[in-house]
């Protein structure tokens, strides 16, 4: 499962069992149920792994992000019993962005920033499954 941590959105992708490639699953709200709805995700769908995206620390303002998403990694590591691995997601907005571009036709739909928050997800677990 990779992740794509947001104040007001997370993005969630899976990738298929042999591990080849990263799919966008789903965007959830960034709110005080989050943390029961991805369980439930990891229960059903056997999740062994999870590739949380990290800021790039080349830039101040992610300072703090990336503090919330080291609290993130600990709540998920300790509700689940699961690794959390931390991934440099510097690019992975970008990419994401070209990826929504070339695969959604209806521009109203490229819009929508939930789209663009789990493609970013996939971005960050295929860049994972990539390097192994």
């Amino acid at each position: 499962m990779g992740i794509d941590y947001g104040e007001k959105r997370i993005g969630i992708a899976l990738s298929d069992p042999l591990l080849t490639f990263a799919y966008p699953f789903i965007t959830l709200q960034n709110d005080s149920s989050f943390l029961v709805k991805l369980t439930k995700i990891i229960d059903e769908k056997k999740i062994v792994k999870v590739i949380l995206g990290l800021p790039s620390e080349r830039f101040n303002s992610s300072t703090e992000l990336s503090k919330k998403v080291l609290k993130l990694k600990f709540e998920i590591e300790m509700k689940n019993k699961i690794e959390v691995i931390l991934w440099d997601e510097e690019f992975s907005s970008a990419i994401a962005k070209e990826k929504v571009i070339e695969s959604v036709t209806k521009k109203s739909k490229r819009r929508q920033k939930e789209l663009l928050d789990r493609h970013s997800a996939a971005v960050i677990l295929q860049e994972y499954l990539d390097a192994q």
